[in-house]
């Protein structure tokens, strides 16, 4: 089974998604399940993990409807407010939909760079394991070190790291990137996804030995076991001409490993964390 474990779908609405700017003219459009599906069965793709982005319970509901229609979707992670005193009636209330697996904060938009140690955000991440879901961190290399406090907070929580945590790739590595995936790898919870590669990169000018680095210190940190492609469809169109040209980065890193290796990175990886 190959699943990509990141993609996104959304109905455009400039005050749903006000994110988009400008400057990305891609991105203002409906992509849906149907815009995706294609794209998947070319490269060979089984399935695929919807991820929110949008912070709204109305997100999680819609991307579970999209999966109720498209089977390929195989699981959705969604938002829900895990600062919230009635939480266990949300996780409750989510819980009777299977195909909902986790969820998200879009953390690196928020004002205060420590807003993942904040206490009671962390008593709802802890909530979640109680309740079989998994958490996806997304944040920038700047929160790195926050992300190892959280992690030393919530031993047993499921997590995994979106785009390898988006460091900045534009500017070049730094030790701190370095340092802070070393030190999230060093929790044996933690996956991390090889997506969002592309859009941390000059969008017109990358070239894909630009991420041979960053792909070679996030497999020695976190091992073929822990790591899974993701495709940020529609997002990485920012950046690059097409789907095939974002997964295939990762691909031609991962082809001289063995193909156990290969596949639990292009799939079986996905499906033990998420529980497919």
């Amino acid at each position: 089974m190959k699943i990509d474990a990141h993609q996104h779908f959304w109905q455009y609405d400039p005050g749903e998604y006000a994110w988009i700017s400008e400057a990305m003219p891609q991105l203002k459009r409906d992509l849906l399940p149907q815009d995706l599906e294609p794209l998947l069965n070319a490269k060979g793709y089984d399935g695929c993990i919807a991820v929110q982005a949008r912070q709204t319970e109305s997100e999680t509901e819609f991307l579970a409807g999209l999966a109720a229609r498209y089977p390929f979707i195989r699981g959705v992670v969604g938002w829900a407010d895990l600062q919230h005193p009635n939480l266990a009636k949300r996780l409750d209330h989510f819980r009777q939909n299977p195909i909902i697996k986790g969820f998200r904060h879009i953390v690196q938009d928020e004002p205060d760079d420590r807003f993942l140690v904040d206490e009671r955000f962390v008593q709802g991440v802890r909530m979640l394991g109680e309740y079989g879901f998994t958490y996806d961190i997304l944040v920038y290399e700047k929160h790195l070190p926050v992300v190892a406090e959280f992690l030393e907070k919530c031993p047993d929580q499921p997590f995994v790291l979106d785009h390898i945590g988006k460091p900045d790739i534009r500017r070049g590595m730094s030790a701190q990137w370095k340092e802070g995936i070393q030190r999230i790898a060093e929790h044996p919870h933690v996956y991390c996804k090889l997506s969002g590669l592309v859009t941390e990169a000059e969008w017109n000018s990358w070239r894909a030995e630009n991420f041979s680095p960053y792909l070679q210190h996030v497999y020695e940190a976190f091992g073929p076991d822990r790591l899974m492609i993701g495709s940020d469809w529609p997002v990485c169109l920012l950046a690059a001409p097409g789907y095939a040209q974002t997964v295939e980065i990762v691909e031609a890193f991962l082809a001289p490993l063995t193909p156990e290796m290969q596949n639990n990175i292009l799939g079986e990886n996905a499906r033990r964390f998420y529980d497919l």
